[in-house]
C-alpha cells in the first residue's frame, strides 16, 4: 500500500490498513523510541501508546505527498516520547552528570560502527543529553526549537548537544578499543 492508501484506510477505519500501517512503521518508531528512553520496555510501551494515539489523531492528518505520512509519524512520536520524559523528570531528580565544557575541533572521518550499536551508546546518554542530540542531530530540530519545547534556554541546549556529542564520542572510542582488543 502507498502512503496515500494507508492514510485513506486509516481514516476510514479499515483494520487492514491500520495493521499495514503499523508493520510499516513499528520498527522505525521503535528505533525513535529506543534513542530518547534507552530501556527496551519504555520504548515498548511509547510505542503501543504512540500507535494509540496515531489511530485516535489520525482523521486530522493531512497528506501532502509522498513521505508526508512517516513525517507525521516520526514527530508524532518524537512528541511522545519528550512528553513521556518531562513528566517522567517531573517524578524524579535529573540524572545529567557533569561534564565540562568540550569543543570538538575534530572532523576527522566517522569511525565504521554499526547502526545497532550507536543507537546502544546513545541510549547509554543521560536522559538530557539524549534528547537534545536527538532532536538536533536526527531530528533536525534547531536549538531556538528544542530550548522552546524543552523549555530551556537555546545556549543551554547548545551546550548539552556539544556536550553529548563528547560522552557519545569517548563511548565510540571505548567501542573500538575494545573491538581492537
Amino acid at each position: 500500500m502507498t502512503e496515500r492508501e494507508l492514510t485513506d484506510g486509516c481514516q476510514r477505519g479499515d483494520n487492514r490498513a491500520r495493521k499495514v500501517l503499523y508493520e510499516t512503521y513499528a520498527g522505525p518508531m521503535l528505533s525513535l523510541c529506543l534513542r530518547y528512553v534507552g530501556g527496551r520496555e519504555e520504548a515498548e510501551d511509547l510505542l503501543h501508546d504512540g500507535f494509540l494515539k496515531v489511530f485516535a489523531v489520525i482523521s486530522r492528518f493531512e497528506y501532502r505527498g509522498e513521505g508526508s505520512l512517516a513525517a507525521w509519524l516520526r514527530r508524532l512520536f518524537t512528541n511522545a516520547a519528550l512528553t513521556y520524559l518531562t513528566e517522567r523528570a517531573a517524578r524524579r531528580e535529573s540524572d545529567v552528570d557533569e561534564l565540562p565544557d568540550v569543543v570538538d575541533d575534530e572532523e576527522n572521518e566517522p569511525p565504521d560502527v554499526p547502526p545497532e550499536v550507536v543507537t546502544r551508546l546513545i541510549s547509554e546518554l543521560p536522559q538530557g543529553y539524549r534528547m537534545v542530540l536527538n532532536l538536533y542531530l536526527i531530528e533536525g530540530w534547531s536549538h531556538k526549537e528544542i530550548a522552546q519545547r524543552l523549555g530551556i534556554g537555546e545556549s543551554t541546549s547548545a551546550s548539552q548537544y556539544l556536550r553529548a556529542r563528547a560522552a557519545l564520542k569517548q563511548k565510540i572510542i571505548h567501542y573500538l578499543n575494545a573491538q581492537d582488543a
